[in-house]
């Protein structure tokens, strides 16, 4: 079963310390290793983004960063395979433990992706294999 989880850090002020950093990296090898891990990645502060909302109407609103509630701001994502929920769960709490505070919000992602970017990118097409952050799903 695939999991997406959201990190939320709680702050956007506070960036990880090179230790902290080192941590998380090692568990990434690790988790990589066991095939745990698929993909993961983090974001660049609010104050690079934007939200955009559409209403009944149709209507668009843009709203640029930074934002304000950063307790709901999320900081990276991770994929990660497990056999159960509450495997996701164990997994989760090691990288909280590795970065010492947040919180982070776990999803059961659909049996079948919707829809497979790598597949329908030129370079598929082409035969070429995609190149991607962390082991690419097969």
């Amino acid at each position: 079963m695939r999991f997406m989880t959201l990190y939320k850090p709680g702050t956007e002020s506070d960036m990880p310390t090179e230790k902290e950093m080192a941590a998380v990296g090692q568990l990434i090898e690790e988790m990589a290793k066991a095939g745990t891990l698929i993909a993961t990645d983090g974001l660049q502060p609010s104050s690079k983004g934007a939200r955009v909302r559409i209403d009944s109407n149709g209507k668009f609103t843009v709203i640029d960063g930074p934002f304000t509630e950063t307790k709901e701001l999320i900081g990276g994502y991770a994929i990660i395979q497990a056999k159960s929920k509450a495997e996701a769960i164990e997994l989760t709490k090691r990288f909280l433990k590795t970065m010492g505070r947040g919180e982070s919000e776990i999803r059961l992602m659909q049996d079948v992706p919707g829809f497979d970017a790598a597949a329908a990118s030129p370079s598929a097409k082409a035969g070429q294999k995609p190149r991607g952050k962390i082991g690419a799903r097969a």
